[in-house]
């Protein structure tokens, strides 16, 4: 039985390189692994002990049930890179990319197939969390995690596995995209000096 597809899909993103458009020469940013690593173990010790970070978040997280640690895909991981630099050589942070598709289509595509309904909306999202302007992996994590401003909480409850829905999820893959020194806003640079994706999914929902 497949579970009910989830409420809270505002906050996550779509991409891939857009053929279509060309990076502004002054969008140039290179993938940082080391950050994308920090980020993946960071978040699974989170999840083994959420209450345990409250205080440090200063979110509550005593009612958020420890859930098994997440298994680095390298499909996931190339998706995911992938958005991290479309956004940065782009100069975009957004949910649907510039081609006007969404993270499930990108997903699929790439061979880690998905069920046919996640698939009927081009600009369906169901899989990622983004950040931009975090210094490192690790502070995008907390970023997410906390979720100041965001209705619902909808990052927290994707990383954390909050809903039914998410806690279901198994695999994850991370870009972090660092837009390379010089790139000047005053001629048309990037807003942020990096921008990351997390993709969080699980083959077919039975």
């Amino acid at each position: 039985m497949k579970l009910r597809r989830p409420g809270l899909v505002s906050f996550i993103a779509a991409f891939v390189i857009c053929p279509g458009a060309a990076p502004h020469p002054n969008h140039k940013a290179e993938l940082d692994k080391a950050e994308e690593k920090s980020a993946f173990e960071y978040l699974n010790k989170i999840r083994q002990n959420p209450a345990s970070f409250s205080a440090e978040f200063k979110v509550n997280l005593n009612m958020v049930k420890p859930r098994p640690a997440l298994k680095w895909n390298d499909t996931l991981a190339r998706v995911a890179e992938a958005k991290a630099l479309d956004m940065a050589t782009h100069n975009y942070f957004g949910h649907v990319d510039k081609n006007g598709y969404g993270m499930n289509y990108y997903i699929n595509k790439a061979g880690y197939q998905l069920d046919a309904y996640m698939l009927n909306d081009k600009k369906a999202n169901f899989f990622e969390s983004i950040n931009a302007g975090a210094d490192n992996g690790i502070d995008g994590i907390k970023d997410l995690i906390i979720d100041k401003g965001t209705p619902g909480h909808g990052h927290r409850t994707h990383l954390l596995g909050i809903s039914d829905f998410y806690a279901n999820l198994t695999d994850i893959g991370i870009g972090f995209a660092r837009v390379a020194e010089g790139a000047d806003k005053e001629k048309g640079g990037d807003t942020y000096a990096t921008y990351m994706s997390v993709v969080i999914a699980k083959h077919h929902y039975q």
